[in-house]
Parts: structure tokens; sequence; C-alpha cells
């Protein structure tokens, strides 16, 4: 179990444990608009609809996710929470949720797959978790479009790498950055993540900023503190 201030992870079924990536999104993704709706597709532990029903008053917050276990991982995890009656778990791939679309969201989160190596591991739970053969960038982007409301936000982390070619491919779908955060390790390491988040509407300037983890191993900086100190018990 992993504990954090105002709620539990489980995570013994899931093959995508908690790890920093999702944390980050959680904790960064802009809420300013006040979002009434959400979905976290892709839901694992659930650890992100959890931290958005703590950072928001989202009447409405749906998760998806394929792997069975990781379902019953996440609904387990949602009940448990105290904001219960606040979040749901769809147990489909993203292909099957948006075929009869039901509603649309005024926030749309993702820690997609990413891993595009050609190699996988003897786990094909771990694969389907970690590998973006599972759920393509372009997939993702196509239901953030038809699933988003007018004034809403999409929200993702990706590999600083593939930022280019995902902002590319948010706008051919008329989706728009309104806020970047590149994402280092230590001071000296390379940039590794890109949290991006889009509207459907074009800004002449957005906010791109830097966000470093570490100054030294367990030397946390003034700016994740800040950023995570809400959540994590020993921030």
């Amino acid at each position: 179990m992993f504990s954090f201030k105002q709620f539990s992870v489980q995570q013994d079924k899931t093959a995508m444990k908690v790890g920093t990536d999702g944390v980050l999104l959680g904790a960064w993704t802009p809420i300013n608009h006040n979002p009434n709706s959400i979905l976290h597709i892709g839901a694992g532990t659930g650890i992100i609809a959890l931290m958005l029903a703590q950072r928001t008053s989202a009447q409405q917050i749906d998760a998806l996710e394929i792997d069975e276990d990781a379902y019953e991982q996440a609904t387990d995890n949602f009940e448990s929470s105290p904001w219960s009656d606040r979040l749901f778990c769809y147990h489909a791939g993203l292909d099957e949720f948006i075929e009869e679309p039901e509603d649309e969201y005024d926030l749309i989160v993702c820690n997609p797959p990413f891993y595009t190596e050609d190699y996988k591991t003897d786990s094909e739970q771990r694969d389907l978790a970690r590998f973006s053969d599972a759920m393509p960038f372009e997939e993702i982007i196509e239901a953030a479009d038809l699933l988003l409301s007018e004034n809403g936000i999409f929200s993702v982390i990706i590999p600083y790498k593939e930022e280019g070619k995902f902002i590319a491919l948010a706008n051919a779908f008329e989706l728009y950055p309104v806020k970047t955060t590149l994402v280092k390790g230590t001071p000296t390491s390379e940039i590794k993540r890109s949290l991006l988040a889009f509207s459907r509407t074009k800004q002449g300037d957005f906010l791109i900023d830097e966000l470093i983890i570490e100054t030294a191993r367990h030397i946390y900086t003034e700016d994740y503190i800040a950023l995570t100190k809400d959540f994590y018990l020993k921030m």
C-alpha cells in the first residue's frame, strides 16, 4: 500500500505502480477553470483520479482501464477513498469507450504508455501498461477531441523527446498548448518529461517553465515540494 495524506493506494494487482510521473500529472494538471467533470484515461491504480478528487470539487470523475486486474484495483481504491461517491471506473478500452460517448468532460488527463522500443517483457499485463502500441498518441488525442467540453483542458505527461510529435498531432485536432512544464531529475540532468496542457483555444503565448525534482538524492527542490506537499506524507 502507498499512503498519501488524504488517501491510500493499493497496488498489488496492477502492473504499473505508483510513480513520479503519475504524481506529477495529478498535482500539476491545471484546474483554474473549475472542472465539474473529469476523465482519467488509463487508470492503473487510479492515483491521478484520486488526486484530482482531492484537488477539485468535480462531481463526476470517471476513469477508464482496459486491464481487468488494474480495473479492479482502481475500483477498490476509489471505494475506500473519501470521495467514493464522485469516482467511477469503467472496464473498457479507449476505442470501445468512445464508440458511444455519453458525456463531455471539462478535464481529461492521461499518463499514456510510451515505451516505443521493440522489446517486450515476459508480462503481457506489464507490456499493456508500458508500451505505446496499446494506446497510441493519435488514439488518445482523437478521444480527447471527441470528449472534451468547449472550455475543457486536456493534460498529459510524455517523454520530452516525443513533445514535438505530440503537439503537432494535437494541433491537427485543433487542440493547442496552454501550459508546458519541462521536467528534469536534477539540475545537471537532461530534460526527461514534458507536462502538457491543451485547450480548444489557440493562444499566441503560453506558459513554458521548468521543474527540477532533486538537487541530490532525496533532497527535493522547493518547487517540487510546493507541487506535491498536499499529497506526500513526508513533504
